[in-house]
Order: C-alpha cells, then sequence, then structure tokens
C-alpha cells in the first residue's frame, strides 16, 4: 500500500469473503415467503393485491406464470419493488452476526500520510469498512493526487484536529466529535492540523 493508494484496504476486505453462485429464483415460493413473514393468509394477501385467492395460490404454487401486471399488483400489495420479487434470500444468511475489536488488536496498515487499524477484520463478506486511523499527513502536498474509491464514505474525529481537503468543496476544518458523509468517488484527501497526529474513524461502503 502507498500513500497514495488507502483504498488497499478496500481491495483486503473485499477479497475476504468468496462469491457465491446466484441459484434458479422459485418465484412461487418466494412470494409464499413474502405472505407468511408478514402473517398473512392467502384471502388477505390476495385482497392487498387486488387479485383473486385463486389467481394467487396459483402463483405461489408454481401453476402459472403472473403478468407483469399482476407483478406489479403483488409487489404494491407486499409493499416492495418488482425487482425485490426476484431477489432470493442469501443461502448462508445469517442474522447476528457479530465481531468485536479489542483495542489496539486490529490489522494495522501504514502509509507515509495514514496509520490505519483495520476493525471487524474477521467478519467477512461485510457491507461496509469500519478502520481507525491516526492521521500523519499535516500538509496537501503529502499527497500524490487525490485519494478516490467506490462507494460512500464516513468520517468521524476522534482526537485532535483535521482538515478535510474534498475535489469540489473548500477545505473543512473539524473536531473532535464532528462528522462527514460523503461520495466517496470524490477525490478527498485529510490532514491533521493539530500539535499531535489526529485519530478519525473511517467507515467506507463495499456495495
Amino acid at each position: 500500500m502507498t500513500a497514495k493508494d488507502p483504498t488497499s484496504l478496500i481491495r483486503i476486505a473485499r477479497e475476504g469473503g468468496a462469491e457465491v453462485a446466484a441459484e434458479p429464483l422459485d418465484l412461487g415460493s418466494r412470494v409464499r415467503e413474502l405472505r407468511k413473514a408478514r402473517d398473512w393468509t392467502l384471502e388477505q394477501a390476495a385482497r392487498q393485491a387486488g387479485l383473486a385467492r385463486s389467481t394467487l395460490s396459483k402463483i405461489e404454487n408454481g401453476q402459472m406464470s403472473p403478468t407483469y401486471d399482476a407483478l406489479k399488483k403483488l409487489a404494491v400489495g407486499l409493499e416492495i419493488s418488482v425487482p425485490q420479487l426476484f431477489t432470493p434470500p442469501q443461502r448462508d444468511q445469517v442474522n447476528g452476526r457479530l465481531a468485536v475489536t479489542k483495542a489496539g488488536t486490529g490489522a494495522q496498515y501504514a502509509t507515509v500520510t495514514y496509520e490505519h487499524e483495520l476493525l471487524a477484520e474477521t467478519l467477512t463478506k461485510k457491507q461496509m469498512l469500519p478502520y481507525r486511523a491516526r492521521v500523519r499527513a499535516r500538509d496537501i502536498g503529502e499527497f500524490d493526487g487525490w485519494v478516490r474509491h467506490d462507494g460512500e464514505e464516513f468520517l468521524y474525529v476522534l482526537t485532535g484536529v483535521i482538515r478535510l481537503y474534498t475535489e469540489f468543496y473548500e477545505p473543512i476544518e473539524m473536531r473532535r466529535g464532528d462528522s462527514a458523509y460523503y461520495d466517496a468517488t470524490m477525490g478527498h484527501n485529510v490532514v491533521s492540523v493539530s500539535e499531535d497526529d489526529a485519530t478519525i474513524l473511517w467507515v467506507t461502503s463495499l456495495g
């Protein structure tokens, strides 16, 4: 990892989770699952969707292929979007995932401008990448261009004072307790303007 490439952390996090091949979707089972999740009877769900009970029953049992108009009614009745009807649950979905990182035990990645401590490293297939950073840089000139990467990013100042530089905004001075949320494809860099190195919490989306 170089000073101009802290996004290596994102690559590391993405490589930690294996890709899972998509399975064919059983629309009938998916509709039944959505209905039962709402604790609705066939009659209640059909009434919500504006469909005949017999029509909904045939859809759930794979005895008929619904028209797009019927799919739209189903989606409206279930209070979801049409694409969500075709989004199967994750095969290995786990409810209640947990990862605890004790202070100072996260994986360390140092650059000329930052010292990163990767948090929740043991948790694979994360949707977010949280890490604590000590900001070494004192001047924007220490960076070889803008840092930019996919996703969105949340920044929270833990200690000290920083200056957040972004591609489209004036530099912003931020102190302990201040936070910022921004589009990470926009060029951005952070420098410490404290006597000591500032520390910040960064959370980057991986989606």
